[in-house]
């Protein structure tokens, strides 16, 4: 059971936490569920899930009965399996961009774009990573599946597979939640996932983009999808592949074109894939514009190249995680179909409760603020003590000798230098004159004393450190989910960035890393039982 929360009774809803004292601290925020959502509440006889009361229940940090949430992953995991590789959909369609585990700002979104009974969704990919609450964002969106097959369609993301969420921190989520048999009930729904949908019969629905393999759209349908992602293929193109961004001032050489596709070294694996290259493929297959998420998006969308054949973007990009990671500042933004016309909705991000990171527990990430604190106190103790016929700091005069040997040929200031050197030296070889080892009980003592406090304020400097970077921690959010990315190195601009365009280009910038497909050790897994054998193990 997750948490240790007991389940409610059967056949009745969750009770909210009883305040018999009425003396809850924060008295405007809703007490949260004290049971799990069970099976028998949420589906009804004719086995219906209630979405409002799912959403409802979430919205107070209620969690579900494992036996549920992995009823929820089979039943949609088989509906999921019995759609083709390539959907073809017609509108009224909203198209909807990445997630990342968003929860709050996915009942935002669903209050933009309409109710899912009135309402036709296709989800692009990446439900899972980055933010706290990816599980209830999958559990919202296979419930809304189990109940509205025909209107909501969900496309596998990147993000939807072993390495990834185990680079990051949807695994650890899961263990931290539940455990890993959920986690691997999770990762083979991921594998029946669609990859790609026709909108219209004139719109490509892709999370990445196109592959050199994808002549045409019927190799998509003749691939097999069920596995986990390779890092080369097909496969890792659509999920992977990104529009190559023509810099300004960068024009092709002569009468040279861009090549259709080059390597993604920002990916690490699969390509980029030129306006020429989207160009011809559109062409070639009689469409109109290639509709994909995986890039965040200052203002949630963009209209990439203009397609002079046809006068409508080449590509089009969309992003659905406001505020990403906590500190982009970005909008995020669906994309409606309405009688062949596109509308784009863009909404803000949504409050939301806080994970410390890697759902540490408040004694552990407390630690070094109270060690701080005590360091600070033990050295104002043991400052006066030291202080005490201290010498004043001087260093100890050199042998007559050793001052007589000056060269000649420096000046006076250079001379000066080397009889200071040479007096540092000889401190430190006598031990500075501190009193060790000259017999003297009070002067040995005193020198004991000095490293002591020497020692506790390295320790003081250390703990400050530690503790500024847990509060910079505090400020980004999922961008430091699972130690991927220095804290340091955001805050160092944060406070230089001026407007929200500046603030998104740096977090973009530092967060580049995490763009980067992880390598696996040994050797790249292909194969879903490679990693359930490992997490078995």
């Amino acid at each position: 059971m997750p948490r240790r929360i007991p389940a409610a009774a059967p056949g009745c809803r969750p009770e909210c936490l009883k305040d018999p004292c009425g003396d809850r601290s924060c008295s405007d925020a809703p007490p949260p569920p004290a049971q799990l959502l069970g099976l028998d509440v949420f589906f009804n006889a004719k086995g219906q899930p209630d979405i409002d009361l799912l959403i409802s229940h979430l919205n107070l940090e209620g969690a579900l009965s494992q036996e549920l949430l992995l009823d929820i992953v089979k039943r949609a995991s088989d509906l999921f399996a019995s759609e083709p590789n390539l959907m073809k959909l017609n509108d009224p369609l909203t198209v909807v961009g990445d997630i990342h585990g968003q929860y709050f700002d996915l009942v935002k979104l669903i209050e933009v774009g309409g109710a899912p009974s009135d309402t036709q969704y296709i989800f692009l990919g990446d439900y899972v990573d980055r933010g706290s609450f990816s599980i209830e964002v999958v559990a919202t969106l296979f419930s809304i599946k189990i109940k509205y097959p025909k209107r909501l369609r969900m496309l596998r993301g990147n993000h939807e597979c072993r390495q990834m969420t185990t680079f990051f921190n949807f695994r650890e989520e899961c263990e931290y939640k539940y455990n890993l048999h959920v986690y691997n009930a999770f990762m083979e729904a991921f594998d029946t996932l669609p990859l790609a949908a026709t909108i219209n019969g004139k719109f490509l629905a892709v999370h990445g983009g196109l592959s050199p393999d994808l002549p045409n759209l019927k190799s998509i349908n003749g691939m097999d999808r069920f596995m986990e992602p390779p890092r080369e293929g097909l496969l890792c193109d659509l999920l992977w592949s990104d529009p190559l961004e023509q810099k300004e001032g960068d024009q092709p050489k002569g009468k040279k074109s861009n090549p259709a596709f080059i390597p993604n070294e920002v990916r690490g694996c699969s390509f980029f894939y030129s306006f020429e290259g989207a160009a011809k493929f559109l062409q070639k297959n009689s469409m109109l514009s290639i509709i994909r998420a995986h890039e965040a998006q200052l203002e949630g969308y963009k209209m990439h190249k203009t397609n002079p054949a046809t006068g409508f973007p080449s590509v089009i990009t969309i992003f659905s995680a406001p505020n990403y990671c906590d500190c982009y500042n970005n909008k995020g933004a669906i994309l409606k179909f309405d009688n062949s016309t596109l509308n784009i909705l863009q909404f803000n991000s949504s409050p939301h409760p806080y994970y410390l990171p890697n759902f540490m527990d408040i004694f552990a990430w407390s630690i070094p603020f109270v060690i701080e604190k005590v360091t600070e106190m033990l050295y104002f103790i043991l400052q006066p003590a030291a202080g005490v016929d201290d010498d004043n700091g001087k260093l100890p005069e050199l042998p007559t000798q050793l001052k007589a040997i000056c060269r000649e040929s420096l000046s006076e200031a250079e001379n000066q230098a080397v009889d200071l050197a040479n007096r540092l030296a000889h401190a430190v070889d006598t031990a500075g004159g501190n009193g060790e080892g000259t017999g003297d009980p009070q002067a040995e003592a005193r020198f004991r004393m000095r490293k002591k406090v020497r020692t506790i304020a390295k320790m003081a400097r250390m703990f400050k450190t530690q503790r500024q970077e847990n509060e910079t921690v505090l400020r980004l959010g999922g961008m430091c989910l699972g130690d991927k990315i220095s804290p340091s190195l955001l805050l160092a601009g944060k406070d230089k960035a001026q407007g929200e365009s500046e603030m998104f280009g740096h977090a973009r910038n530092v967060d580049g890393a995490n763009e980067l497909r992880p390598e696996v050790e040994g050797a790249a897994a292909t194969s879903a039982r490679d990693f359930q054998d490992d997490a078995e193990s």
